[in-house]
């Protein structure tokens, strides 16, 4: 019997084939800083209403994994203490019955389990610098592996190995599809110095390639590598001076493992004078506007 909770509202959109779009929690309660943090997630939500989709946040409430988050489930994500869970994680929670916020990797999973197959998110984890010696991999690379849902990301998060991420990716057979654009984002950043294989043009492609994916009974995810906006995006200069000041700094301090990305993103917000804060914040707006359109394309072809 699943212990998965879906909120009526996204049972409902679900049931008669209703554009949904997935959300994660990671970002409200580990990736921006309180209160910005509430005030996004709720500008997230009701620009997805606004676009004519439902808003599906994915989080574990007091042991209960749940796929569409109330006012008041939302606020406890943004303003409590929570851990973090990936999907190794959500029986740990679950099975405790503690909250916990959901990563790129569990939201995914779980808003697979729920029937949702469209999910914006700011940018995927993937390989970690160094990863050779420390073996420091994120999760969110097998999950999508072996989950069927399209992941609209603003790339990877820069402060990864962009190209040892796109070949683990490339071997999971992962797609991974440009959405305007013939090259890989960095996260903060419209380009990395990697060239892409595959370019879409519109939400509707996106939609098409899914339904050939089904066909195929292929299991995989689709991640949509969607550039922040030209006059959007961070100044170079800075974001590689400050980026490398972090990176520094968490060495120094002897962070490791999953810890790394909360301290760096951190560092970075404080040290870049609310630069980065804006850039992530209008990216992930930009990632819910693909990630509807998406959904609505879906929609129509699922109908």
């Amino acid at each position: 019997m699943s212990i998965l909770r879906i909120s009526e509202e996204v049972q409902e959109a679900l049931a008669h084939n209703r554009p949904v779009v997935a959300l994660e929690s990671t970002i409200i309660a580990h990736g921006l800083p309180r209160p910005d943090n509430l005030v996004a997630a709720l500008r997230f939500e009701n620009q997805i209403r606004d676009a004519g989709a439902i808003p599906a946040t994915v989080a574990v409430i007091a042991g209960i994994p749940t796929v569409g988050l109330s006012a008041t489930e939302l606020e406890l994500i943004a303003t409590q203490d929570i851990a973090k869970a990936s999907v190794r994680d959500l029986p740990i929670v679950a099975g405790t019955g503690i909250s916990g916020a959901t990563t790129v990797a569990s939201t995914a999973y779980l808003a697979a389990m729920a029937g949702v197959r469209v999910f914006a998110t700011g940018g995927l984890g993937g390989v970690h610098r160094g990863a050779s010696d420390s073996f420091d991999e994120s999760a969110d690379i097998p999950v999508l592996a072996t989950t069927p849902i399209t992941v609209v990301s603003a790339g990877v998060k820069s402060i990864l190995d962009i190209g040892a991420t796109l070949e683990r990716m490339e071997t999971s057979s992962i797609p991974v599809l440009g959405y305007q654009t013939s090259v890989f984002p960095a996260f903060w950043l419209r380009e990395s110095p990697y060239a892409l294989d595959w370019r879409v043009e519109s939400g509707a492609e996106v939609a098409q390639i899914m339904a050939a994916r089904d066909a195929l009974d292929q299991r995989s995810g689709i991640v949509v590598a969607n550039p922040v906006p030209a006059d959007q995006q961070w100044n170079p200069l800075d974001h590689d001076r400050i980026l490398e000041a972090a990176l520094a700094a968490a060495d120094a301090a002897g962070i490791r493992g999953k810890a790394v990305t909360p301290f760096v993103l951190s560092y970075v917000v404080e040290h870049s004078e609310g630069a980065s804060l804006r850039v992530n914040l209008d990216l992930v707006a930009n990632n819910v506007r693909v990630a509807t359109e998406i959904a609505h394309a879906w929609a129509a072809i699922a109908a």
